[in-house]
């Protein structure tokens, strides 16, 4: 018979059959097997797992383990034991060896002759007694055992010398378990969850197994995910607040920034003219940069005149323009509003002139019309305006102005 069912059959069924169709208190770890554990809950509701709670008598080598329900897996082919302890049980612990310290488990055993040969069909609560050794290690366990606590009892201990010390020599292994599809409350190792969709209170936030890592819920859901708290998203889009103050969102296989942070970035305007011998620099200078966040453009000029720059070949009333780093915007009254700010250095005089600049959509995006912002004059600078430019002589232009894209 290779499908197993419980109270079905009107005579035998076997206890090997009610333990491998048992669906109650399980936590799934695979199609056909549960995790071992112990039911959550206490007398007063104030602790998430009460059951085996052990405690040692000070001075002593003596403790007591309280009553509590559990779970134990043996092999698939055996199924799930559930066990219940009704009443506390005392238990006493070996002294220590003369020389060497040793690790004792404290655990939930199954006997099960069917399988094992023991002799008997029982469960008990056992001390699984380690070997002494001067780096101790974790003994053998049973065939079917869970588990519950490390002791480790020190060279020389005994009651005559203070016994064990119950505060720093014993490590709580307990872990929980509940009924398949309700939220499991973190204790101890919890492990990958079984399914994608499962639960886990975590002690601080409600986490769900997303297949692969437990995420935060309902901050995997829309929200912002607190940093620490997620290492892999559920799905693309998910945001997050990493550890460096940054918000991040998942793009389908890393966290990327999503506060884009400016950064400028160089490049080489083209210094025009209406008419006549087109501008070179020479020995001069002329470059610019700008940073674009969405259709928002920041853009500045620099322009110094050198010796070699051909000014003299330049013609009067060329009326200079300078190409901007991405097209602007083609609405007109975004254009006509004199948007960028134009300043021109006289060296050799010391003296600063204000003006301003259009916006232009000609050759890709240009900077035109520069002209007196103090209306003095309304010719465009060139060569001659505001001043007669010489070596040395610096024109600034800056601004924001919005792209076509």
């Amino acid at each position: 018979m290779n499908l197993r069912s419980s109270w079905v059959a009107e005579t035998g069924q076997t206890r090997e059959d009610t333990r491998l169709t048992q669906l109650g208190a399980t936590t799934p770890s695979n199609p056909i097997q549960v995790r071992s554990g112990i039911l959550p809950g206490s007398y007063d509701g104030q602790y998430r797992v009460s059951g085996f709670w052990m405690e040692g008598a000070g001075g002593t080598m003596q403790a007591t383990v309280h009553e509590g329900r559990a779970v134990i897996q043996a092999d698939s082919n055996q199924g799930a034991y559930p066990v219940t302890l009704p009443e506390t049980l005392s238990l006493t612990f070996a002294d220590g060896d003369a020389s060497n310290s040793r690790v004792d488990l404290v655990v939930l055993r199954v006997y099960d002759d069917l399988y094992d040969d023991s002799g008997f069909t029982k469960a008990a609560v056992e001390i699984i007694r380690g070997t002494p050794a001067v780096t101790p290690a974790d003994p053998a366990l049973p065939d079917i055992a869970l588990p519950i606590y490390r002791v480790t009892v020190r060279a020389g201990t005994s009651a005559g010398t203070g016994g064990i010390n119950w505060n720093d020599d014993v490590e709580d292994l307990r872990t929980s378990v509940v009924a398949i599809g309700g939220i499991l409350p973190a204790y101890g190792d919890t492990g990958n969850g079984a399914y994608p969709g499962q639960y886990r209170d975590s002690g601080g936030s409600l986490q769900r197994w997303d297949g692969s890592a437990w995420v935060a819920y309902p901050s995997a859901l829309g929200g912002i995910a607190p940093a620490g708290t997620v290492t892999t998203a559920s799905y693309t889009g998910q945001y997050r607040d990493s550890s460096a103050g940054v918000l991040q969102r998942w793009n389908g296989s890393a966290w990327v920034s999503y506060q884009q942070v400016p950064a400028w970035t160089d490049y080489t305007p083209v210094w025009r003219t209406d008419t006549g011998t087109a501008p070179s620099v020479g020995n001069g200078q002329l470059a610019g940069s700008y940073v674009k966040t969405g259709t928002v453009v920041h853009v500045r000029i620099y322009l110094r005149i050198g010796s070699t720059t051909n000014l003299a070949a330049l013609a009067a009333n060329g009326n200079w323009s300078f190409s901007l780093p991405v097209p602007p915007v083609s609405t007109s009254w975004k254009l006509d509003g004199r948007v960028l700010t134009a300043i021109a250095f006289d060296a050799s005089a010391a003296l600063s002139y204000q003006g301003s600049a259009l916006l232009s959509t000609a050759n890709g995006g240009t900077a035109v019309s520069l002209r007196d912002g103090m209306a003095l004059t309304n010719d465009i600078w060139d060569k001659g305006h505001p001043f007669a430019w010489a070596t040395g002589d610096v024109l600034s232009v800056h601004g924001t102005y919005e792209s076509a894209s």
